[in-house]
């Protein structure tokens, strides 16, 4: 600024002598700062502030009343926290003349710019001067209305719509590659000072994150069970750990008083996060547009998924597992113990969940049963009791378990022969040799239509009949390729079929010596019952596709 030559000398007399209590605002945005070095230092906060105090030295009739700086804060809006404190104070009177550095620190927003300038302003008496854009609306009042003022505001306004478009591609190409572009990284891991798109493991915090499934999966807590325990031990919630521990800048709007207590969303947060499995799962939600910053949900269809792109805290067998207890009703008995049953049993007739209750006989013998939940919690005429002791109930899936697991040990020959995949190699054989022989069709039907072009050349077809058999030789082309594309497929869907087979297999196998349920087994084996109000339940296996039923006696 030095041997700089101010537009409003000194020199000048002061018009009618006026004195005028001045507001400096300055604002910086992140899209200022990421264009070259040369830009960020000409519209950084210590140059925007020398320039404005060297032009108050210069005009002895403005007097500075505060500077409002807004450091970080996007012009595309104006709630902004010192721009909103300086139109606090010109209400007030305060103030009655707003100086900036040019019309782009007051905003990049073309509409609301205009608006401030040619509405707001002069109907509180304010006068607006912009340095660099040589705008005074008090010495020189055309200037505010010259062409060159909103000319200027819409350059402002496209820039910033640039800027976003080139951020927000920028960012889309690191979530496809699955580089992690958030500000902080998940509670259990931190950033990798090598790579700050790269998450490796915080030991203290992932030993956390591993209780807390294996509580779930273990021992049946509840999500609020699991946030008392945490709370017992005295163990920081995610907030607290960035702040107290890794000593980040971290701020959480749902934390007030520095209350770093668990609560149930967050473990719900964590037991449903596959950050934990290696995976970056990336644009759950976004801004609806550059100049309105709330923020939407975005379609889950539509996240950007990019899997083991780090160590993984949890294993993916036991990530899975919760997945599938999140999915039931798991909420415990008053002794915090899960229900075996819990999210298992519903109503056959209204589909809603069944409810345990208790009761006591003539010699005082507590008795566990289930009731419909429509009949118990809403009307008895909209459902029936569907009543089912929970002895007969362990008795009845306990012996259906037994007799799919004796069913398989009998077919001992048929398993092995699935094991070592005999059967779909004579099936792979077969269509690999349907294969070849298609493949060998295409050729010949090509040579038939090299052939064909000579045949026109030499005056042996007309071309129209070249055409007609050049056309239903392509068609039959088609066709075989589509027939070998569907062989593809079935070969495909063989597998997974056979890899299936063999996963259910496996699992009643692995319980062959059962005596006893628990809560694990059911799990695993059993993916919802049905009970009627005749006594009978279906039991749904996970893997099978038969339903196997049994009725008490």
């Amino acid at each position: 600024m030095a041997g700089r030559k101010s537009k409003y000398s000194s020199s000048e007399s002061i018009i009618n002598k006026k004195i005028w209590s001045v507001a400096l605002y300055i604002r910086l945005s992140q899209e200022d700062s990421d264009n070259g070095e040369d830009k960020q230092e000409s519209n950084s906060v210590t140059s925007q502030k020398t320039l404005l105090n060297e032009f108050i030295e210069e005009h002895d009739d403005l007097i500075i009343y505060d500077t409002y700086i807004d450091d970080g804060f996007t012009g595309t809006d104006f709630d902004r926290p010192s721009f909103q404190r300086l139109l606090e104070d010109m209400k007030k009177g305060n103030i009655n003349c707003v100086i900036v550095k040019d019309l782009s620190r007051l905003g990049r927003n073309y509409i609301e710019v205009g608006n401030y300038i040619e509405q707001v302003f002069p109907l509180f008496n304010i006068r607006f001067i912009a340095i660099n854009d040589f705008v005074d609306s008090f010495k020189n009042p055309s200037s505010t209305n010259t062409i060159l003022v909103p000319f200027k505001n819409l350059i402002n306004d496209e820039y910033c719509r640039d800027t976003s478009i080139k951020i927000r591609t920028s960012l889309n190409g690191k979530k496809k590659k699955g580089e992690f572009v958030g500000s902080f990284a998940p509670y259990g891991y931190i950033k990798d000072p090598k790579d700050k798109h790269k998450l490796i493991i915080d030991k203290e915090s992932a030993q956390i994150v591993r209780k807390i499934f294996e509580w779930k999966v273990n021992e049946g807590l509840g999500n609020l069970s699991i946030c008392h325990r945490l709370n017992d031990m005295g163990i920081l919630n995610p907030t607290g750990y960035k702040k107290k521990k890794l000593n980040q800048n971290y701020n959480n709007s749902k934390i007030f008083q520095e209350d770093y207590s668990w609560c149930p969303s967050t473990v719900r947060n964590i037991l449903r996060n596959d950050i934990y499995i290696g995976n970056v799962t990336q644009g759950k939600r976004r801004v609806k547009s550059y100049k309105v910053h709330k923020m939407e949900q975005v379609p889950e269809e539509e996240w950007i998924t990019v899997e083991n792109m780090h160590e993984p805290i949890i294993k993916r067998e036991l990530f899975n597992k919760v997945q599938c207890m999140r999915k039931v009703d798991t909420r415990v008995q008053n002794s915090g113990k899960l229900s075996m049953w819990a999210g298992i049993l519903k109503c056959a007739d209204c589909g809603r969940a069944m409810h345990k209750k208790y009761c006591k006989n003539k010699n005082g013998k507590v008795y566990e049963y289930y009731i419909c939940g429509t009949y118990r919690k809403k009307s008895n005429k909209l459902c029936t009791k569907h009543t089912l002791k929970v002895e007969k109930l362990e008795n009845a899936v306990l012996q259906a378990i037994k007799l799919h697991i004796k069913l398989l040990v009998n077919t001992e020959e048929i398993l092995e022969q699935i094991n070592k995949l005999e059967i779909k190699k004579l099936a792979n054989e077969n269509m690999e040799n349907i294969k070849q022989a298609k493949k060998e069709d295409i050729q010949k039907i090509s040579n038939l239509k090299r052939c064909l072009y000579e045949d026109w050349k030499n005056d042996y077809i007309t071309k129209e009949e070249y055409l007609e058999y050049k056309q239903k030789y392509e068609q039959d082309i088609e066709k075989i390729k589509k027939i070998m594309a569907n062989l593809d497929k079935q070969k495909e869907k063989q597998e997974k079929i056979m890899n299936g087979n063999s996963l259910w297999i496996e699992n009643f196998k692995a319980h062959r010596n059962i005596t006893e349920l628990d809560r694990d087994i059911i799990t695993e084996l059993v993916d919802y019952i049905e009970v009627y109000e005749n006594k009978k339940i279906t039991i749904h296996f996970k893997f099978i596709n038969k339903i196997f039923k049994c009725i008490e006696e």
